[in-house]
């Protein structure tokens, strides 16, 4: 196996002078780092482990990312749709895009945290690709809607099909992945969303030419288009979705890798799968972990007005100049450009410059959103500074994936807390946001949203808050976790460390 070295200290050697954002972790003390790391994790790992990687990123990514990019899709169609023709075919001229919204929301809320659960009991490789085919048959029904309530039914039953998407996707990511390597999946897949929402304004500029063909208006066109590139994608995931590592048989993993991405979350102290009982409810219940990042992902999920198509509104408004409909449905995909390159800023500086540390880059966000919303809710600022707080405002859209990525590493000790956690954030995020728009952001005061700027606002000084909270509890619990004894064995040439960490359970030796 080549020379090896042997290496024992307690767990305050392990935090690093050169990560003093990260606090010990009780874990795998690491190598140092080649530079290919900092461009992509696996090029700093063995041509074993590399192969293994890119053939689960190939796979599990790409799925991943097509079906949250269908989601949005979905989600950002009833905006540009109702802008492009929809709201005077229909006669929507009151709050009748918040109440779809609204169903929609009410729908996605019921069917998170039962879906979540069924994944920790049943097979994630069946249970999401049939919600997603359920989803796609649901949006071409969209298209033959021919009133408000129509809508209102359909967008209630597609949210409960795509509840099962975001955070279950989020549990399997958080399954195979480790330290290192999680925030760069979890906001490659969470970018997927802004291009969707950039496509959807695209897709509807060129689709608006096929109004009045078949019998169909140009908005019908969009989701009959949307159901289109949505079932191949739901399909393809009964074959490449992969189950979580230790009842995961993909036809593009060999045994020996099964094996290796089982060690791998070993190592990462990420637990199997394990029955419920009383006890474990009772220990999820009564942690910390639950509560605050539930309210971290609150904070975040409503700290932005991504549900509300506030800079389109502000385009189709304005008098001087006045914007084509191509225009309004075009250019505010710059705010979506600017939180796709934020979020993989944020994740990479996340996995490498900051040593794993998740808030800094929520932080900064959070005091982005600050900025760009206190001045929108001002309203009588320079026409130029208006434009750049509509477009900046994407920054605070691209936390999703560090709050996850946070949640798997805080509850990685506990594989159902973890699932129920993660269902839960998403969840309760999404229980606002049923009720808050129909408060905050209603359509009639469109486009001067002044309670929703003053809103966001306040929810971002929170999510600041909460984050440094998370910070130094975390800290303290990881100081308590950690202070047995850590050993770390490097092979050279080994694909995966062989660690006994004294602070676990068993204490037992990994190697691969």
């Amino acid at each position: 196996m080549g020379h090896s070295k042997r290496l024992s200290t307690r767990s305050k050697d392990l935090e690093s002078p050169s990560c003093p954002l990260q606090p010990a972790q009780g874990s795998v003390k690491r190598k140092p780092r080649k530079w290919t790391y900092y461009l992509w994790d696996t090029l700093d790992k063995p041509k074993e482990e590399r192969w293994f990687m890119f053939k689960l990123d190939a796979a599990l990514l790409t799925f991943a990312s097509l079906g949250y990019f269908i989601k949005y899709l979905d989600q950002s169609n009833i905006n540009s749709a109702f802008v492009s023709g929809m709201k005077e075919d229909l006669g929507l001229y009151q709050n009748q895009l918040n109440y779809m919204q609204t169903c929609w929301t009410v729908g996605y809320v019921i069917g998170e945290l039962p879906s979540n659960i069924t994944l920790t009991r049943f097979r994630p490789s069946k249970w999401i690709p049939t919600m997603e085919v359920i989803w796609s048959v649901l949006t071409f029904c969209l298209s033959r809607a021919n009133s408000a309530k129509t809508i209102y039914i359909l967008r209630f039953f597609i949210g409960l099909a795509e509840s099962t998407f975001y955070p279950g996707m989020q549990y399997i990511i958080g399954s195979w992945y480790r330290k290192e390597e999680l925030a760069k999946r979890s906001c490659i897949f969470h970018t997927s969303a802004a291009i969707a929402t950039m496509f959807s304004g695209y897709l509807m500029a060129g689709v608006y030419h096929l109004g009045g063909r078949h019998g169909f208006a140009g908005w019908q066109w969009l989701f009959i288009v949307d159901g289109v590139i949505s079932l191949p994608i739901a399909l393809a995931g009964y074959f490449f979705l992969p189950d979580v590592p230790e009842i995961s048989k993909p036809f593009y993993l060999s045994d020996k890798e099964i094996v290796v991405a089982v060690k791998r979350m070993e190592l990462e102290g990420r637990q199997k799968r394990q029955p419920y009982s009383k006890s474990k409810i009772y220990k999820i219940l009564t942690s910390w972990h639950i509560y605050t990042l539930t309210l971290l992902y609150i904070f975040f999920n409503n700290g932005a007005a991504g549900a509300t198509p506030v800079f389109a509104q502000f385009l189709k408004e304005s008098k001087n100049p006045k914007y084509t409909l191509s225009q309004i449905n075009t250019y505010p995909t710059a705010t979506y450009g600017i939180q796709v390159v934020s979020t993989l800023i944020y994740a990479w500086t996340s996995d490498s410059v900051f040593c794993g540390a998740r808030w800094p880059a929520i932080v900064f966000g959070g005091t982005v959103n600050i900025i760009c919303y206190v001045s929108l809710a001002i309203w009588d600022i320079p026409l130029g500074w208006k434009w750049t707080c509509f477009i900046l405002m994407g920054t605070g859209h691209g936390l999703s994936g560090l709050c996850m990525a946070w949640a798997h590493e805080i509850c990685t000790h506990d594989n159902e807390e973890r699932a129920i956690v993660i269902a839960s954030m998403n969840e309760l995020a999404y229980v606002l946001q049923a009720w808050l728009p129909l408060i905050v952001w209603q359509q009639i005061e469109a486009p001067e949203y002044r309670k929703g700027y003053i809103t966001i606002s306040c929810l971002s000084f929170a999510l600041i808050i909460t984050a440094f909270t998370i910070r130094g509890l975390h800290a303290r619990e990881t100081a308590k976790r950690g202070k047995g004894v850590v050993e770390v064995e490097e092979d050279e040439g080994s694909s995966v460390e062989e660690a006994r960490v004294g602070g676990n359970d068993d204490g037992k030796a990994i190697r691969v």
